[in-house]
């Protein structure tokens, strides 16, 4: 048997054998994302966030005696400062200047009740983690209270032990979807902590091998069929047993989309941390630059300027851009504004101009030449989507400043203007796993997104294609089983 023969029988035991067992995973793959397109895994967006906390009073606070970051909010039914330090995050009464003490059960109990009023909280106790809380996000918050609400809505609520802030809600009816979709999608029966290697590894050589499957099985799939010519049977496929010949069919007619799924679900994993930054990434805190002028430390000026331009705070957030300090409002609704110190006192505006936060945005690559363009429409990086989506939650506001450093790494910078924050940074490496993974995993592209509907029913169909591809599959690999059993 010559080279090229014995590559060819090669393909064709490789795509059998490894259909045995692959066909089963890839169906679970197609269903849960199916589901996945509708119902995320358990995420506290912001805009849930905002939207139950209440208005701030235009009260005199004392600040907290702590230095850092801080934010004005309400925790445990009260003003609170949250101000970020070298040990977490930690909650100052706003009442009183004074820390709060740690977060008992009693107070996680009461704070779960503010947040679904409608609901019969039940305490579950600590958690360091479970099924729903893998997000490393939580992790300045763990261990977590876990209260579980009993009524309409039911669900999980996730208490963080840090601060006595809500930080994750997971209804009853998201779980039940769940174990059909993301939980299901991602294998998370396998994992069982935030950084789980062997979940990791696992996830990757599954979705290894089922790449090969699927390009083998593409590869037989037009090595088998007719194009020019027909079989005996009067087909281009060789096949007359009912399953074989639909197996053939619908690999030859959805194998591309199955192909890119599989590799592109591959390369969410970073195998090998190939997308990784290879640079030292943006200097966020030079950006910021020094913290010394205090001349909005006193919120009761700035509330009085906020409700005065008719805009309702529920949360104030105090930052700076190139030593300038400012206050990021937020409603309940998740609408923004900036409050500055202006010449005629305090200035309440929806956005930064462009040209000092690219003047404060050079100090993230000091050395490197930089290109800024404002955008006003969303980009094939820069985009939102919605609450269900894997990064739905991730801010992304428009206008933004879109900055190109001339780095070694080909670093872009994206800076919501609405807040001065820069929320995303890519490195060339990165933009190239962003089309691997993300454009040929979810189609989502801005237009595409836009199609709304449109898309939605083109997954499906194409997912459709894909469970019958792995239907017949199974099928087929069963039977090859009952076989090799009697040969025994």
């Amino acid at each position: 048997m010559d080279l090229k023969a014995r590559a060819r029988r090669l393909t064709y035991l490789v795509h059998r054998w490894l259909g045995v067992a692959g066909c089963v995973l890839m169906l679970a793959w197609f269903l849960s994302g199916i589901v996945m397109l509708y119902v995320g895994y358990p995420k506290l967006t912001p805009a849930e966030r905002y939207a139950r906390l209440p208005v701030l009073a235009a009260d005199a606070y004392p600040a907290p005696a702590a230095a850092g970051p801080r934010v004005l909010t309400s925790v445990r039914g009260e003003p609170s400062y949250v101000v970020s330090t070298p040990d977490g995050p930690r909650v100052w009464s706003a009442r009183t200047g004074q820390p709060h003490g740690a977060v008992t059960a009693q107070m996680a109990i009461a704070e779960a009740g503010r947040f679904w009023p409608a609901g019969e909280p039940r305490y579950e106790g600590l958690v360091e983690e479970d099924r729903w809380t893998h997000s490393r996000g939580l992790d300045r918050h763990r261990p977590l209270h876990k209260v579980r609400m009993d009524g309409e809505p039911a669900g999980v609520l996730y208490v963080s032990s840090a601060t006595g802030q809500v930080v994750l809600d997971a209804p009853l009816a998201q779980q039940r979807w769940n174990y059909a979709g993301a939980w299901l999608h991602w294998l998370y029966m396998a994992r069982d902590r935030s950084v789980d290697p062997v979940w990791s590894w696992m996830v990757i050589v599954l979705s290894g091998l089922c790449t090969v499957l699927a390009v083998s099985g593409a590869v037989v799939g037009v090595w088998r069929w007719r194009f020019r010519g027909r079989y005996k049977s009067g087909a281009r496929t060789p096949y007359r047993e009912a399953w074989m010949r639909w197996h053939h069919i619908a690999g030859l007619l959805f194998s591309a989309f199955v192909c890119t799924w599989i590799f592109s679900g591959l390369m969410s994993m970073n195998p090998g941390g190939i997308f990784s930054g290879s640079g030292p990434g943006p200097d966020r805190p030079a950006m910021a630059g020094p913290e010394h002028d205090a001349s909005l430390a006193d919120p009761q000026p700035v509330l009085q300027a906020l409700r005065r331009a008719g805009f309702l705070p529920v949360e104030l957030e105090w930052r700076w851009l190139a030593g300038e300090p400012y206050v990021v409002a937020r409603d309940a609704s998740a609408d923004s504004r900036i409050v500055r110190q202006g010449t005629a006192g305090l200035a309440v505006q929806s956005s930064w101009q462009p040209e000092p936060v690219r003047n404060a945005a050079r100090a993230l690559f000091p050395d490197a030449p930089v290109h800024a363009q404002v955008l006003d429409r969303y980009d094939a990086y820069y985009y939102a989507r919605h609450a269900e989506a894997m990064n739905g939650g991730a801010p992304r506001g428009l206008p933004a400043l879109r900055l190109d450093f001339d780095t070694a790494a080909g670093d872009r910078v994206y800076v919501d203007l609405r807040t001065g924050e820069p929320v995303l940074s890519l490195s060339r490496t990165q933009r190239v796993g962003r089309w691997l993974f993300y454009f040929l995993h979810s189609w989502d592209l801005p237009a595409l997104l836009d199609a709304g509907v449109g898309r939605d029913l083109a997954l499906i169909l194409l997912s459709l294609g894909g469970l019958a591809l792995s239907a017949t599959g199974i099928v087929l690999g069963a039977r090859r089983l009952g076989w090799a059993r009697d040969r025994r």
